[in-house]
């Protein structure tokens, strides 16, 4: 059993709320039961954003994504933003690596590939979600 501290990147999120079968809802079901999911301000803002943005609409109605919000907030434990990271290729990206630094994560789950080329950083892994379901089955 894990109990990772662990930042999920906004696409891990949004598709595994979307799909819960596929592995990034896999790694979601994991994470809920058994890390402690850690965000920030910002991308906590970017989740909610890209959430409920219409293009969305075609997978789940504007009501399951404010119920699946509203249930997964409370679980996010906010990580303040004392030390900023620019080091990304993708600026935008570079959120996930100080809510990660920040909130003294072990792993960063990302299906993105400037996040993924920084692996490790600052002694935190970021895998994709199929890793990181590797990881876990491997420590069980």
């Amino acid at each position: 059993m894990t109990s990772d501290r662990l930042v999920l990147d906004t696409n891990v999120f949004v598709s595994g709320l979307i799909w819960p079968a596929s592995v990034p809802g896999r790694v979601m079901d994991q994470a809920v039961a058994q890390c402690r999911l850690l965000a920030s301000r910002d991308t906590l803002d970017e989740l909610v954003t890209t959430l409920l943005s219409a293009r969305f609409n075609p997978y789940l109605s504007r009501a399951d994504r404010d119920v699946a919000l509203e249930r997964l907030i409370p679980l996010l434990e906010l990580a303040e933003p004392i030390q900023i990271v620019r080091l990304c290729r993708d600026p935008k990206d570079d959120k996930f690596l100080e809510a990660a630094l920040n909130g003294l994560a072990d792993v960063l789950v990302s299906g993105d590939k400037d996040l993924l080329v920084l692996n490790p950083f600052s002694g935190i892994a970021i895998v994709t979600p199929a890793d990181y379901l590797a990881r876990v089955e491997k420590e069980a």
